[in-house]
């Protein structure tokens, strides 16, 4: 049975090997020719050395490879990371086609995937779940992707877009090709590869906020804007003469997130308003002038209705060679319109010419009613079979998308606020030290003036560039609301919520800007949602509290039901893993959840309320990472509710969403995990015993967590002698700075860093240490802590096949312990080795790594990682050899450049080699960041 199944499981790979083999083939050909025969063979000896080290444990091969690389000159090291880097990248694009190839063969055998739709409509119709129900569930549903700027994304935008260009022609390999097509293909690949090869992998400077709005949007050209809409047309197929909703939308933060970002500013977020609008403008023209030449029907032979006939009469198309064709004339005539609101919002003209002047459409509504017109007269005469191809996906995009593409959060550190208001109080002479009162008194204040109609600002007076700064990001979204609708700015995001003050200081910047009128005591209305996001472990449990004291306040609760209804409270994964460690993050952020929803249920009822959690995910397990159908179906009971937002960080947008078919599938996995955690109530609760052991687990791995981080003397200078953490703050991959304090030369303070740096650091280093710190002695300590030890080992079992929370996080600390290797972890280690005490503080990680590990194995059965995920151990087993390489010449180079004097010769090329070492590594591994 095993050597069947492990036959099998040959076959259905053998696509994946040959285009591996096939791309590894053309980029050691590119190398051959680019770099000489040398260069080539000696890539070679260290890839085929790699292989028999990691793959048949040849200890001999490992010695001769550790020799071969420590004798590389510069150059060479570069070329053959480069040549590494590249094949890693190239088999990210082997394994996605694959990945759709065998789902494409599955759902043609009926064979379907967890997170797809007709698994998951299977469920709900054999939970008795009628169609009405499901297409009302959406009815009220949000979930929104938030693309986010984060410095992880390590790919350049001419990299990406020519690693599409070889996605899609390896897929054409795929259908019939004749001998020639197949050699011309081949072709087109090969010079792909000659095109990467030549290009700069690394950016020469840093990235701009301007970068980062156009590298967002070019995941919306080749993915969102089309797959979207075919994302629907699924959900329409599934729910028949049922109406859907366009209950999925997309957000960003990307010109908005001001938070530790001095480079963003009301110039930034006004450049991404208006990019967002260029891009979806530019799509509706493109495809509307598209839809006027296949809707080329005569009046001869198809009648219209007479609103079709009026708006062709309101055309500025007064060609006679269409005067019979309605369609036609009306399409020119929106594509007049659609030019007009191109100039008004963004102040540039359509590539393509209208026929003649029309009146800017006045938000995208009228738009949408216009192709209304359009799609009820072709349903007239019989010509519906004309709406699915093109005008139906334009109608769905135009609801999804507006006029202003994606939903733009501002976000901003709540200490900014305070500074901000502060300083109006003082020259508006209300109080000389706003920052000196207590919390009863901050709040006393605040609701004051909200009751208050006059504005704080005096006229003439001069304020700090910070203040100015801070109210005109506030103006500038007052007047965009007005300009690209009101979905073009939705949330203003408090980080480090601390207190009630903290949000209410934003509601009175609201004021103060326009964005909200009346007084809290009578009328008052906001256009924002207040959004406190709760970071550290201590946030999170205070949580519950602040939000029940805010809404306690005297006209606080008539605000939001007359804004909207709507409260959004978002969860910070990164930072409460930083400050608490693995376990204990996840566990507090599930307790919040529990509270924040049972404080929250009877305001729903009462009042219809709605509460939205806005998970702040990542790339890495440590960072609330990990796969997305599982990680939704594992939310307490009751607090998805068909509400989802959630982070896109780094690496995971590129691998998400760079291919188009792979990018609807992941849009599709969260649709359906949020309907099943709606739908699919688990009426059975969480028996007490297995949160009285979280609750254990979480206090035990708490204190080892803290211990090493935080208590442990030289573990700072540990961290980044250890780890790249020094060079990836100098690489150019993100505007914002990696701490939130400017810092001198000295050590950045672990509490000062930036969590995803942090993540950063360890992935690259092997260790992954914020992924699963403090599990093990945790287990160990739980198990020991009293009589009844088979007992309590049966009770994490039980908790493991029963509890989807566990279950959820055992699967993702598999994971990140199978990408771990602490063989590797070693030698980044030995980089330390010079320092007091380092040998020491490995020896703690190491033992550490293998309680844990083994309290996993014990826990659920397995000695072998990933015994339940065998895609992701064959993935991780054919990628570790090409990826062994990178490390070992990051090392070698990094205790070159620690060494070398900066300005002396070869500085910065040692530094250009280690930075191609972490793109590297970064595609490797995929989730990094």
């Amino acid at each position: 049975m095993t050597a069947t199944r492990s036959a099998s499981a040959i076959a259905k790979n053998r696509p994946l090997v040959e285009d591996i083999r096939f791309l590894g083939r053309l980029l050691g050909e590119v190398i051959r020719e680019q770099d000489g025969p040398g260069a080539y063979a000696v890539v070679e000896r260290i890839r085929q050395l790699s292989v028999d080290f990691r793959l048949k444990a040849n200890a001999r091969a490992g010695h001769r490879l550790d020799r071969l690389l420590r004798d590389l000159s510069l150059d060479q090291a570069v070329s053959v990371i480069r040549a590494f880097s590249y094949f890693s990248h190239l088999a990210n694009i082997a394994e996605d086609r694959h990945y759709l190839r065998r789902r494409n063969i599955h759902e043609r055998a009926g064979h379907h995937q967890d997170g797809s739709f007709p698994r998951t409509f299977a469920r709900l119709r054999r939970a008795g779940i009628r169609p009405r129900a499901i297409a009302a569930a959406l009815g009220r549903a949000h979930v929104s992707p938030v693309l986010t700027a984060h410095p992880t994304e390590v790919q350049r935008k001419s990299i990406l877009d020519a690693e599409r260009a070889v996605a899609e022609l390896l897929e054409a390999r795929d259908g019939p090709l004749t001998p020639e097509a197949r050699a011309e293909n081949e072709g087109l690949i090969r010079a792909r590869i000659t095109q990467l090869w030549q290009t700069r992998m690394l950016r020469t400077t840093t990235l701009t906020v301007a970068d980062e709005i156009e590298n967002a949007l070019s995941y919306y050209r080749s993915t969102f804007l089309r797959e979207i809409p075919r994302l629907y047309r699924e959900l329409e197929q599934e729910l028949p003469g049922q109406p859907v909703a366009s209950f999925l939308r997309m957000g960003g933060w990307i010109g908005g997130d001001r938070d530790g970002n001095p480079n963003v500013t009301s110039d930034s977020l006004r450049r991404a308003l208006t990019s967002q609008a260029d891009v979806a403008l530019g799509h509706y023209l493109q495809e509307v002038h598209a839809l006027g030449a296949e809707l080329s029907m005569s009046l001869l032979l198809a009648p219209v209705t007479p609103e079709l006939a009026a708006l062709a009469a309101r055309s500025p198309d007064r060609n006679p060679h269409r005067e019979d064709e309605p369609y036609r004339r009306a399409l020119t005539g929106i594509y007049a319109r659609l030019a007009a609101t191109l100039v008004r919002l963004t102040g540039t003209s359509s590539g393509r010419p209208a026929v003649g002047e029309a009146s800017p459409y006045p938000d995208a509504e009228a738009l949408g009613a216009d192709l209304a017109v359009i799609e009820r007269s072709l349903r007239s005469h019989r010509a519906g079979a004309l709406i699915g191809p093109r005008l139906a996906p334009l109608q769905r995009a135009v609801q999804v998308f507006g006029f202003h593409l994606a939903t733009i959060d501002l976000r901003q550190n709540s200490d900014q606020h305070e500074v901000v208001v502060a300083e109006l109080l003082r020259v508006a002479r209300v109080a000389a030290d706003y920052g000196a009162l207590g919390e009863p008194a901050r709040r006393e204040l605040l609701v004051g003036l909200l009751n208050d109609v006059r504005p704080l600002r005096v006229p003439g007076a001069r304020y700090s560039a910070r203040t100015r700064g801070e109210l005109a990001i506030f103006e500038l979204a007052r007047d965009s609301l007005a300009r690209f609708g009101r979905r073009a700015i939705r949330h203003s995001i408090v980080s480090h919520t601390e207190d009630v003050s903290d949000l209410l200081e934003v509601l009175v910047l609201q004021k103060e800007t326009g964005l909200l009128r009346g007084t809290l005591r009578r009328d008052a209305v906001a256009d924002l949602i207040v959004v406190p996001l709760f970071e550290t472990i201590g946030d999170l449990r205070r949580a519950p509290e602040i939000m029940q004291s805010l809404y306690a306040l005297p006209g606080l609760l008539p605000l939001i039901r007359r804004s909207g209804g709507e409260q959004e409270v978002m969860l910070g994964y990164s930072d409460s893993n930083k400050d608490g460690g693995f376990f204990t993050s996840n566990w507090e952020l599930y307790r919040a959840e529990v509270a924040l929803s049972q404080w929250f249920a009877p305001l729903a009822r009462r009042h219809g309320l709605t509460l939205r959690l806005f998970h702040g995910r990542g790339g890495t397990v440590g960072r609330g990472g990990g796969p997305a159908y599982q990680a939704i179906l594992a939310q307490p009971p009751g607090t998805v509710n068909g509400q989802l937002r959630l982070t896109e960080q780094g690496e995971v947008i590129s691998s998400k969403y760079a291919n188009p078919g792979i990018g609807r599938r992941n849009l599709e996995t969260l649709v359906a995990a949020t309907l099943e955690a709606t739908l699919l109530k688990s009426h059975r609760r969480v028996p007490p015993s297995f949160l009285e052991a979280a609750e254990a687990l979480s206090a035990a791995s708490f204190r080892t967590y803290r211990s090493l981080v935080y208590e442990t003397p030289g573990f700072l200078e540990y961290f980044h002698a250890a780890t790249p953490i020094g060079e990836i703050a100098a690489l150019n991959i993100g505007s914002r700075p990696p701490s939130r304090q400017p810092h001198g030369r000295g050590l950045l303070p672990i509490g000062d860093l930036r969590a995803i740096p942090w993540s950063f650091s360890w992935g690259q280093s092997r260790v992954g240490l914020p992924g699963w710190f403090g599990f093990g002695s945790a287990v160990e300590a739980w198990l020991d802590s009293g009589p009844g030890r088979r007992r309590r080992l049966a009770l994490l079992r039980r908790m493991a096949r029963e509890w989807p929370f566990f279950s959820a996080l055992l699967s993702n600390l598999d994971m990140v312990l199978a990408k771990s290797d602490l063989g590797i972890a070693a030698r980044y280690a030995d980089l330390a080795a010079p320092r007091a005490g380092a040998p020491a503080l490995f020896r703690l990680i190491r033992q550490e790594w293998l309680r844990t590990t083994g309290s996993l194995a014990l826990i659920t059965g397995h000695k072998n990682r990933l015994s339940g995920n065998p895609a992701l151990a064959r993935s991780i087993q054919h990628r570790f050899p090409y990826i062994d390489p990178l490390h070992h010449l990051q090392i070698e180079l990094l205790r070159r450049y620690r060494h070398q004097k900066k300005g002396l010769r070869n500085f910065d090329r040692l530094r250009r080699g280690i930075h191609l070492s972490i793109n590297g590594i970064a595609a490797g591994l995929r989730n990094t960041g």
